[in-house]
């Protein structure tokens, strides 16, 4: 059985959650003092724009982007799924998003996806609240258990449950609810309908984009979604955060209390476990494997791929063996990126070939086992015959890369720079130009040290014709704060 330790961390800055399994560290979640998480909260929007093209309608809700907002997410419970015509159209009975929505109409939406740099956020209709037992749907009735439960017997004696309980609306009984009694069930249904009433109450005299209400703080909310058993011990840093987490916990479960531990060390808690360095490590594209293979993990617009390699595995029987090693160990540690780096969207994973089929079949059993340890669902496909696994994993919330990261001012995004083979070719056309010039000039050509280097040392050739049709005289400057993209002519 897996040994499991939380640990929160706060400064002025943020709060940073890390939660290792075996000493590894699988998960880290991040938040700005100021709670600029966005997932879960309520607002009260105005839609702006309706788009019957898209069956969807931008929605003013205070951000600085409009949110989005799909006909699915707004119409009734009540409609049955699957309604659609045959040709992908929408079924003439079921109602479009001109039926429901006019520009400047208020309606209550929550985020489900916080923005990103391009997009506003998504949000939908339909909110649900989130408690330790259970997920309350205000507005549904439908009573159901997590897919994460497999034990039938367990599922069924929850859904018998669920019916006894006599808070109206819909209810799922989340993986914390397993074992729970009835009364403990109520209570979280209770305590969840009161707060969706407070949402209510407050949305009567709010005005769009006011937030109505926001989920727990980033630490309170993963102990309450994730602390379990399963866990030896919650690491808390700081008194204040230390009480606070105590108090939550106790509410709930007092033996899971006795599990919270204040850290007193100088030593900050991230550095003390070492998971400083994975999240260092974890911003980098390359992730080596123990066998000397490795993985390559590349973010884009449209997708995440992951390439795997056998790097420095040479093996020891055979080239079937080595790939078969070099797969089955990628495969979990891929599994292991996903949630530390928390990449979502659609991931591919490019697989070293394997002709054997058993194999391929080990390492897809391999894949799905290391997967089913995520709390975010993952879809994934067989492997092709190319090698490829596709997958699609939930998003909510931004990924390690662009809590951490930002676009780089020098390459724009693209992650690579002009050559300086490219540039001096743009700079030799710009020089020759002078040449039709009525008088004789002299010119000042300012670059960057490392292009004009190139330039003496790698093109000789260039500078010499430069110099012959420039006369008298042509000077380079060597400019260290110039981007090397970038040249300057000064004519004198």
């Amino acid at each position: 059985m897996q040994t499991k330790k939380m640990l929160i961390e706060q400064d002025p800055q943020q709060t940073r959650v890390a939660v290792l399994e075996d000493g590894r560290v699988v998960e880290v979640y991040y938040e700005p003092r100021d709670g600029g998480g966005l997932a879960g909260s309520v607002f009260k929007g105005r839609v702006h724009r309706v788009l019957p093209g898209m069956q969807a309608a931008f929605l003013d809700v205070g951000l600085e982007r409009d949110a989005f907002l799909h006909v699915e997410d707004v119409r009734p419970r009540s409609v049955t799924e699957g309604s659609e015509a045959p040709d992908g159209d929408l079924a003439e009975d079921l109602p479009t998003i001109e039926d429901l929505l006019k520009p400047g109409q208020e309606i209550i939406v929550q985020v489900v996806k916080g923005p990103l740099a391009n997009k506003g956020a998504r949000v939908t209709a339909h909110v649900t609240l989130p408690g330790r037992h259970l997920v309350y749907i205000p507005e549904g009735d439908h009573r159901g258990v997590s897919r994460r439960i497999d034990d039938e017997v367990e599922r069924e004696r929850l859904r018998s449950l669920l019916d006894e309980i006599e808070t109206a609306g819909g209810f799922i009984a989340r993986t914390a609810g397993q074992g729970c009694d009835l009364s403990e069930l109520q209570a979280d249904a209770t305590s969840l309908a009161e707060a969706w009433r407070r949402i209510q109450r407050k949305a009567d005299s709010a005005g769009a984009g006011d937030l109505l209400h926001r989920d727990l703080g980033v630490a309170l909310a993963v102990v309450r979604d994730t602390l379990d058993t399963s866990f030896s011990a919650l690491w808390v840093e700081g008194e204040h955060l230390y009480q606070r987490v105590v108090s939550f916990v106790r509410d709930f479960d007092a033996e899971l209390a006795g599990r919270v531990r204040q850290s007193t060390e100088e030593v900050p808690l991230f550095e003390r476990f070492g998971v400083e360095e994975v999240i260092e490590a974890a911003l980098r594209p390359r992730v080596w494997l123990r066998s000397g293979g490795y993985l390559v993990i590349q973010p884009t617009e449209a997708l995440v791929s992951i390439d795997v390699n056998t790097g420095r595995n040479v093996g020891r029987r055979s080239l079937a063996e080595t790939i078969l090693q070099t797969n089955l160990e990628a495969v979990d540690e891929t599994a292991r990126q996903i949630r530390l780096r928390n990449l979502s969207g659609i991931l591919v994973l490019d697989l070293i070939d394997m002709e054997n089929l058993e194999h391929r079949a080990e390492v897809y059993a391999a894949l799905e086992t290391a997967l089913a340890r995520d709390r975010v669902r993952t879809q994934v496909l067989s492997i092709s015959e190319f090698g490829l696994v596709e997958m699609t994993r939930k998003r909510s919330r931004p990924s390690l890369h662009r809590w951490l990261t930002q676009e780089c001012r020098t390459c724009r995004g693209q992650g690579r720079i002009h050559s300086a083979s490219y540039v001096i070719s743009r700079l030799r056309a710009a020089v020759l130009e002078y040449r039709a010039h009525p008088s004789r000039l002299e010119l000042r050509l300012r670059l960057h040290p490392r292009v004009a280097q190139a330039l003496r040392e790698e093109h000789p050739r260039v500078l010499e014709e430069m110099r012959e049709a420039i006369r008298p005289d042509l000077t380079l400057v060597e400019d260290p704060l110039l981007h090397e993209e970038r040249f300057e002519i000064e004519a004198v």
